[in-house]
């Protein structure tokens, strides 16, 4: 099967085939039904904030695409609970009087969702919301075997894509941005399909495949790098009342440089910037990528404070990797999908542990196993 993701047309047979291994729930039913109730709550509460708040609440449809985009989620994992077609719960949603093909028949037949069969009226926002609601609700009460199950879940359909239309989102982007992130999150990427952010620039505006950066403690506290023999970068400390090993933080860096193939902080350490085009040089190499991550190196960091530096977790929270993709929203490494992104912070922190415990060590990292590890000094 293609892709979803990159196709003009997604299907809903595709769809759910796709989020399929990004379900990690228990067999029951009802953790999906309270997990989908909470997601329709969800959209009530981010179109009540754009109700209220306009244009002030600049994020809303990302908020309510995101909603709608777990609300089909979890819609997917219960009519596989139920051996249901997803496709097939859809296609008699729409097969009332009140819908519209935008469609061929074929790709109706088929359950397209790119461009689907949308209603004919739209109505306003408040009464779509509440039909959804009540619609959410009585779901609640079926069982894994019993009589009125379907019509119910095609009830709730009708009124979920009456949500929809009136919300102003897309189907097929809500489906496809789920898709992204469910799959970056819970499926492991295939190394050669990561992007390569520097493959068509010299070697010497390439981040290195393979390095090793010494990190030194001085008796003055301050830490130290040495690159090929030559010391880099600034002299650090933790800057803060309790120390708390801050000024080895660099190491996140070449974690983000070995595992996600993108840190402009370490580009401008080791002076390897990709000059040579004048926007990438700009854009994702300049001073303000620099200060988004080292910004988001900083609130990653308090985070984990508070988690002993990951010493117990071999996962991040999702909460944590979505904000994640907020930060960098608009620079290169917003193609890396989460799971990377959780490679590199659980990779990094344990090389970072070995080096606070040691006051210093070397960092060696490896862009083709994307891969970050630790040797003493």
């Amino acid at each position: 099967m293609a892709d979803p993701l990159y196709q003009s047309t997604i299907l809903l047979s595709e769809y759910a085939q796709a989020v399929g291994p990004t379900d990690r729930m228990k067999a029951d039913i009802q953790p999906v039904l309270f997990g989908l109730f909470g997601e329709v709550g969800g959209i009530m509460t981010a179109a009540k904030k754009h109700h209220r708040e306009g244009k002030a609440f600049v994020g809303y449809r990302r908020a309510v695409e995101e909603e709608f985009g777990d609300t089909l989620w979890y819609l997917a994992a219960l009519c596989r609970r139920l051996d249901l077609s997803l496709e097939g719960l859809f296609e008699q949603a729409i097969a009332g009087e009140d819908y519209t093909s935008m469609l061929a028949a074929s790709d109706v037949e088929n359950g397209a969702i790119a461009r689907i069969t949308m209603p004919r009226q739209v109505a306003k926002l408040d009464d779509a919301l509440l039909t959804l609601g009540d619609a959410a609700a009585q779901l609640l009460a079926i069982q894994s075997s019993g009589t009125g199950t379907e019509a119910t879940l095609v009830r709730f359909i009708d009124r979920y894509l009456k949500a929809l239309q009136v919300s102003g989102v897309s189907f097929g982007e809500v489906a496809r941005s789920n898709l992204k992130k469910t799959r970056g999150r819970f499926v492991s990427p295939e190394l050669s399909e990561l992007p390569l952010f520097d493959l068509n620039f010299e070697e010497e505006e390439q981040l290195p495949y393979e390095f090793e950066i010494e990190i030194s403690q001085r008796e003055s506290g301050l830490s130290y790098l040495r690159y090929n023999g030559v010391f880099i970068g600034d002299p650090l400390t933790d800057n803060i009342i309790d120390e708390d090993g801050y000024r080895f933080h660099d190491v996140f860096h070449f974690a983000h440089a070995a595992i996600l193939h993108w840190s402009p902080v370490m580009r401008s350490l080791i002076k390897q910037k990709r000059k040579s085009d004048k926007v990438i040089d700009q854009a994702q190499d300049g001073g303000r990528a620099i200060v988004v991550e080292e910004g988001l190196t900083a609130w990653i960091f308090s985070r984990a404070k508070e988690l002993d530096f990951f010493a117990s977790n071999e996962t991040v929270s999702f909460d944590m990797l979505k904000t994640i993709a907020d930060f960098v929203r608009g620079y290169e490494v917003d193609q890396c999908p989460l799971n990377l992104w959780e490679r590199a912070i659980i990779q990094g922190y344990a090389v970072f542990r070995e080096v606070k415990a040691n006051n210093g060590g070397v960092v060696i990292g490896n862009r083709n196993t994307r891969t970050i590890g630790y040797r003493p000094l």
